[in-house]
């Protein structure tokens, strides 16, 4: 784990990404991460409902923030600087 990377324990539902968002402090600024319904879906199965996508988020926070760390470090970011599984 890089100590320069650190995320917050919030995440939310974004209902326009359609997506589970949270952010990482990378050496003071916010990065917005997000890891897509469809996505998490097809690694763990859903429901549909967003507090299924919340609740799957949370059992695999850390090999999904380790997944985002990754992006991170290799810069991989969309055009709008989100960090996106």
């Amino acid at each position: 784990m890089n100590q320069a990377i650190q995320f917050a324990d919030r995440e939310e539902w974004d209902p326009i990404r359609n997506a589970v968002i949270c952010t990482a402090l990378v050496n003071g600024f916010l990065i917005n991460c997000c890891i897509r319904a469809e996505t998490l879906k097809e690694r763990y199965g859903s429901n549909g409902k967003p507090e299924h996508y919340l609740s799957v988020f949370r059992l695999n926070r850390w090999d999904l923030e380790e997944e985002f760390e990754a992006l991170i470090i290799d810069q991989q970011f969309d055009v709008d600087g989100w960090v996106i599984l």
